[in-house]
């Protein structure tokens, strides 16, 4: 890009007090906690370092701000969430680790709670005036020693880092499946990005995909359908609190115009009216597909690893090291950060790990360690092949899924890198706790124990005080109400 004389971009490209510019892409809860993170570091207390947040959209929160379900500039609502939407993880283990949800929080909140939890975080941390809303990235690329943006507005500004948190839940996964392509075109399926509460779709409606949302919407179309069958990869056996009319399948392989489903163990539904895609989303990066900056295809299979280009497999950014920082050639590796990629985990705590980190690698680029991160990488890819990822696509869609313990290490050692040697970040060595794994791992006895106590119109109570005195009365609330979960399930056994 030729930058001329009276270009705003010539005095930004002049150094001045200020030793990096740093933007951050987005304002939900990744973008809130880099920004709180980076803003609290002493390089930007000193005045060294400055930090920007760009949001599109009129207010922080990501997905946890609601929107009708109304088509924006890509053909998709702004969110996902739908209107009963309640966390799957209880708030102690999902909140910030600076920061905690108020006093007598449900347990397992609204989104609504969660969404004013984040305001509050940002109005606690001052962090509104370096947000500016109602502004895209449209485009991001290298240029010699910088990164320029193009914001919506028309301005070219230039930045010494990128942190990428734009979140992905936006763009759907609609699964390549003989005739659903056929079902989508004629209105007779569609993704759960669409979804708010059950309208009824016809007697008879199938839900594919076994994930929260999934699991959510089928649970209540059984409440306005005749018949609700929900597909899923590995199907559970049908319980005494499945609803009567739920009918479990496995994975859907043939979509029929004559209504007719097949799935993959020969089974087939007839009449099936409707179908509702919860089948997940897309890494979708459009300001950095446009300049290049990025490969949106499926990465060279590895060993070896020849990191020359990034890719975005729509499953996966790769490669990156420590989850977080592209090894590749065309831009340096610590230039640019890429946040909350990783699935199956507690992801605002573990995004407050990577911010640390992004810190430490910004400010020290020669804290990374590309070999010894290509070797991880290598070993990794092959880690996921001996568990059954026998394809470049079965790897892909594996890669950011962490399990058994695998998210607790990670964060702990971003931690012990952001405050390793010759660190001046300052960062405290924040250790994983057991009571967060311990209840992470029960959290969905958790959640049905909590369910039932709301049902009967006892959680107010359970919550009476809970929170002022800290989190410790949050971590005994937890114990009491799976203890709770255990007395009831002997209760309901002795019945039997």
């Amino acid at each position: 890009m030729e930058i001329l004389p009276n270009d705003p971009l010539n005095s930004l490209n002049q150094k001045s007090e200020c030793e990096k510019r740093i933007c951050v892409i987005g304002a939900a809860a990744g973008g809130l906690i880099a920004l709180k993170v980076i803003s609290d570091s002493a390089y930007v207390k000193s005045g060294k370092w400055s930090v920007t947040a760009y949001e599109a959209r009129t207010n922080l929160g990501g997905i946890w701000f609601p929107s009708p379900p109304v088509a924006d500039s890509y053909g998709v609502p702004l969110t996902p969430l739908y209107d009963s939407l309640t966390t799957n993880l209880p708030h102690p283990i999902m909140g910030y680790t600076s920061y905690s949800f108020p006093p007598e929080t449900p347990l397992f909140p609204r989104a609504h709670v969660v969404q004013t939890y984040l305001e509050s975080f940002a109005a606690h941390f001052n962090l509104m005036p370096l947000i500016k809303f109602g502004t895209t990235v449209l485009d991001a690329r290298w240029e010699s020693t910088q990164w320029v943006i193009t914001l919506s507005n028309g301005e070219q500004l230039a930045y010494d880092h990128l942190v990428v948190a734009n979140g992905h839940y936006h763009i759907p996964r609609i699964p390549d499946l003989p005739g659903l392509a056929d079902w989508v075109k004629h209105g007779k399926a569609f993704h759960s990005v669409w979804y708010r509460k059950p309208d009824f779709l016809g007697n008879k409606v199938l839900i594919v995909g076994g994930g929260p949302s999934g699991n959510d919407i089928a649970a209540e179309m059984c409440t306005v359908s005749t018949v609700v069958v929900h597909a899923l990869s590995k199907p559970p056996a049908a319980d005494d609190l499945s609803p009567d009319n739920l009918i479990l399948r496995g994975r859907a392989i043939e979509f029929r115009a004559n209504g007719q489903v097949i799935f993959e163990d020969g089974t087939v539904e007839d009449n099936i009216d409707h179908c509702i895609l919860a089948t997940g989303f897309q890494n979708h990066l459009p300001f950095l597909e446009g300049s290049s900056m990025i490969n949106k295809s499926m990465p060279p299979d590895i060993p070896p690893l020849i990191p020359g280009e990034l890719f975005n497999s729509t499953y996966h950014i790769f490669p990156l090291e420590k989850h977080l920082f592209p090894l590749q050639t065309r831009y340096p590796v610590s230039s640019v950060a890429f946040m909350g990629l990783l699935m199956w985990t507690s992801p605002f705590p573990l995004m407050e790990a990577q911010a640390h980190a992004i810190v430490r690698a910004f400010a020290d680029p020669s804290s990374l360690d590309p070999i010894t991160e290509a070797a991880d990488i290598i070993a990794r890819a092959e880690k996921l092949r001996s568990a059954g990822a026998s394809t470049s696509l079965a790897v892909a869609k594996a890669w950011v899924r962490f399990v058994e313990d695998e998210q607790w290490v990670y964060r702990d050692e971003l931690y012990e890198f952001a405050g390793g040697v010759g660190s001046e970040t300052g960062t405290p060595p924040i250790k994983v706790r057991e009571w967060e794994k311990e209840c992470f791992d029960l959290r969905a006895e958790m959640r049905s124990a909590w369910e039932g106590l709301e049902k009967s119109g006892k959680a107010g109570e359970w919550l009476k005080d809970v929170g002022k005195n800290g989190v410790q009365d949050w971590v005994d609330l937890m114990y009491r109400v799976l203890d709770y979960a255990r007395r009831c399930s002997s209760s309901a056994s002795a019945r039997l």
